[in-house]
């Protein structure tokens, strides 16, 4: 489709050639700082092409790096602001030390929490039964034995205490860019709830980094 072509090259446009040549290299493209800025280069390529069909969203939320697409379409961050924060934030969690682990189980928040111990968090609450665990990997894969599990295949313990040392760069780099109130109401992955205020402040992209999705 010429329109969500279109797109994706505007958005590209932003990013060094090296991460968009990943697209053509597996490896590559598995790595957090390639990996980031490609999907949201899809993303807002999918809403663009979804927008010249008439699809007016009341409402947008997405997953993770999702909800970053969803903020840019809602009037947050300008295309070139919304890049330089997912390139930030990509390069900086894909320079992290690797050694954490996520895995999903097929069982509630409420089932999982009694269990959880140091090095262990709910990363994503996708479904009724459907929880991420993510942090050191002995202590994850102990937590998740009790449960049909998947260990899921990513470079990084995101959403865990894996990604503290970013927190401070990412924040400064957020105070760099120009934020705005949504003129599209975005559903919160830090609360699960229309999102209020808070979305047009570093400061919550920072708790959105480190804290749970809680998606469902």
């Amino acid at each position: 489709f010429p329109v969500f072509g279109e797109a994706f090259d505007e958005v590209c446009a932003y990013f060094d050639p090296a991460v968009v040549s990943a697209l053509d290299d597996a490896e590559a493209l598995e790595r957090t700082d390639h990996v980031q800025p490609m999907l949201f280069a899809f993303e807002v390529g999918l809403c663009r092409l979804l927008g010249s069909w008439g699809v007016r969203p009341d409402v947008v939320l997405g997953h993770s790096l999702g909800e970053l697409v969803a903020a840019h379409v809602a009037g947050v961050w300008s295309l070139a602001d919304a890049c330089a924060v997912v390139v930030a934030r990509g390069r900086l969690m894909g320079a992290l030390p690797s050694g954490g682990v996520m895995v999903s189980v097929r069982a509630s928040e409420a089932e999982v929490l009694p269990h959880l111990v140091d090095g262990v968090w709910v990363a994503a609450v996708n479904g009724p039964r459907s929880v991420v665990l993510s942090g050191d990997e002995g202590a994850v894969l102990a937590v998740a034995q009790r449960w049909e599990s998947t260990r899921l295949r990513v470079s990084h313990a995101f959403h865990s205490h894996h990604m503290d040392a970013v927190l401070d760069d990412f924040a400064e780099v957020l105070r760099g860019v120009e934020f705005h109130a949504p003129v599209i109401p975005v559903v919160s992955n830090v609360s699960g709830a229309v999102a209020g205020e808070e979305i047009a402040t570093p400061e919550y992209w920072v708790r959105h980094v480190r804290e749970a999705v809680r998606f469902a």
